[in-house]
């Protein structure tokens, strides 16, 4: 795929919305399942690594706040790309090509292997 010049500041943004929608998909794969606790049983203690998982402890006022800046920023910069100036040059076809090739190309190039333990 030839490489299109995008603006700079949409590039940017496009590289900012990758990063904050990672670092939300790895805070929430540490957070309890439940956001306000709920009685039943605590978490279980993985016998090798000492992770507790399960249990319906509830978030922390620090985990809410984190996840709520980090979903909010993740919107706003969304809207900013969606309403770029830049897509307005574009008709059609061209703009849903250039659209996948923005986040091709500022993807990052190392992506995280999947913890096959954890997915199961």
């Amino acid at each position: 795929m030839a490489e299109t010049e995008f603006p700079e500041d949409l590039r940017a943004a496009q590289v900012r919305l990758h990063q904050a929608t990672s670092e939300l998909a790895a805070l929430c794969r540490t957070l309890p399942w439940s956001v306000e606790p709920m009685p039943g049983r605590s978490g279980t203690e993985h016998p090798h690594t000492g992770e507790v998982t399960g249990g319906r402890e509830g978030w922390t006022e620090e985990q809410k706040r984190t996840v709520k800046r980090l979903r909010m920023e993740c919107t706003d910069l969304s809207v900013r790309i969606a309403a770029h100036p830049y897509w307005l040059t574009l008709e059609g076809e061209q703009r849903v090509k250039a659209r996948s090739e923005l986040k091709a190309i500022t993807r990052p190039s190392a992506t995280p292997a999947v913890d096959v333990a954890r997915a199961a």
